[in-house]
């Protein structure tokens, strides 16, 4: 696909061009297994093949225990709810429906993904096989190995970061030294008994656990996509920049790195958003195969990289089928998720402990609404760049080969990326300004019923 030598594999440097990754998903489909949304797994080559039916029936138990798990905590928090709404205690209200918010998204995210498992998995085979790793040879060159790299990178520390908020939570008890619940709620029994008391309480902390798996699977996968995608308009930038440079290697002639502009002095800002442009090692791609017909190897070359923007564009309608729904309600319970944390953290007791927890639980929520918002606003404003990308390269040259190919394309590139929220609302920077809105409207409101 995009090479300038008989290897299509060739790396442009040494150093700065690693090799092709064979699965860009490796952690977030561990992640997918640990947290119960993957009822039908593939089993490891060293799984006996007599045992496959059991493996099977243990990931449906398991994905069951999951959600009957947070479901359960989020009816019981529910019936907590509804017996301190007659006290009139706004604190005891706002934080049992705080829980109850949270458990019952945590039950809709992990059946939402148990459902959506098949698609996800399929989207992400197609992107491991069809995703290019550099772009075309060139004077200039960007290998999205960068992405891969801070996608993952963002993972660990964000799931790290969500599982440190609900885990600080779940374990205070134990900290404290005190014979209580992590999480306060009803009942139909003597929860502190000495026999159900280290039930619910592992429970209780199974259950907090999933919080922050759910929380930032969600938000990791999203981002990870978001990154990955803009890695390959990247790539399509380059290689659109590059396309006369391709041409010349094709042809045996010389290229010399002087062609477009490398040094920080004259070099144009902002051209990448997660990728960054080197210099092509020039002597290892000058040994391949020639193409002496100019006029169709600089074809040839659009031609990929138009196969490489339907194909940005097929993964990212397919983000927005994914994540449209997941993103109207995620919307909604940051709004109000939001509204009580701040009331609570405001109106509530002064509790060193407790103070650190909701400071937690609100950092959280703050950045997650940014991650989805800003992503999808980096998609938004970098998918219309491809005209630009092409006039940086000496594309008149070979005008009289392409006038209608090119066309074509500059029109079709301007189809901006959107995600959605629900097909109502793009998840851009507006609507994260219009949600901390409406959670301080909602706040306002409450304060003044305090």
């Amino acid at each position: 696909q995009f090479h300038g030598n008989v290897d299509a594999d060739i790396r442009y440097d040494i150093s700065l061009d690693p090799a092709r990754e064979s699965n860009l998903f490796r952690l977030l489909m561990g992640l997918q297994l640990a947290m119960g949304t993957k009822p039908s797994p593939r089993l490891p080559k060293w799984w006996p093949k007599r045992l496959e039916m059991i493996g099977q029936v243990l990931a449906k138990v398991y994905c069951s225990m999951v959600i009957f798990t947070s479901l359960h905590l989020g009816v019981l928090f529910t019936k907590t709810t509804l017996d301190v709404l007659p006290t009139g205690e706004l604190q005891a209200i706002t934080d049992a429906l705080t829980m109850t918010i949270i458990y019952f998204f945590t039950g809709y995210g992990s059946i939402y993904w148990c459902l959506r498992s098949r698609r996800l998995l399929a989207y992400m085979e197609h992107m491991n096989r069809e995703y290019r790793h550099h772009s075309l040879a060139g004077v200039t060159f960007v290998s999205s190995h960068a992405a891969f790299r801070m996608s993952r990178n963002f993972t660990v520390v964000w799931i790290m970061s969500c599982l440190l908020g609900v885990i600080s939570w779940g374990v205070s008890p134990l900290m404290l030294g005190i014979r209580m619940l992590p999480l306060q709620c009803w009942y139909p029994f003597d929860a502190l008994g000495p026999i159900t008391y280290t039930a619910v309480y592992a429970t209780q902390l199974f259950g907090q656990i999933l919080v922050g798996m759910t929380f930032g699977f969600g938000g990791s996968l999203f981002v990870t996509l978001s990154l990955l995608l803009l890695g390959q308009f990247d790539v399509l930038y380059c290689s659109l920049k590059n396309l006369d440079a391709h041409t010349k290697l094709l042809g045996g002639e010389s290229v010399l790195q002087e062609e477009l502009p490398l040094r920080d002095s004259n070099r144009e800002l902002n051209q990448y958003v997660v990728l960054q442009e080197h210099p092509t090692d020039l002597l290892r791609l000058s040994a391949g195969q020639k193409c002496p017909d100019q006029g169709n190897a600089f074809h040839n070359a659009l031609v990929e990289c138009v196969r490489l923007h339907r194909f940005i564009l097929h993964c990212s309608q397919e983000l927005e089928n994914l994540f449209s729904p997941y993103c109207l309600v995620k919307s909604l319970q940051i709004t109000f998720q939001l509204c009580l944390l701040v009331f609570v953290g405001v109106s509530g007791t002064r509790e060193v402990l407790r103070i650190v927890n909701q400071l937690q639980y609100l950092g959280l929520t703050i950045f997650e609404l940014l991650m989805f918002t800003y992503c999808g606003e980096l998609l938004s404003r970098h998918s219309i760049r491809s005209g630009d990308a092409f006039w940086r390269g000496s594309w008149w040259k070979h005008a009289h080969f392409i006038r209608q190919d090119i066309l074509i394309f500059l029109v079709n590139s301007r189809r901006a990326v959107h995600v959605t929220a629900g097909k109502f609302y793009v998840m851009d920077v507006n609507r994260l300004r219009s949600v901390i809105t409406q959670a301080f409207s909602f706040l306002t409101l409450l304060q003044k019923l305090a």
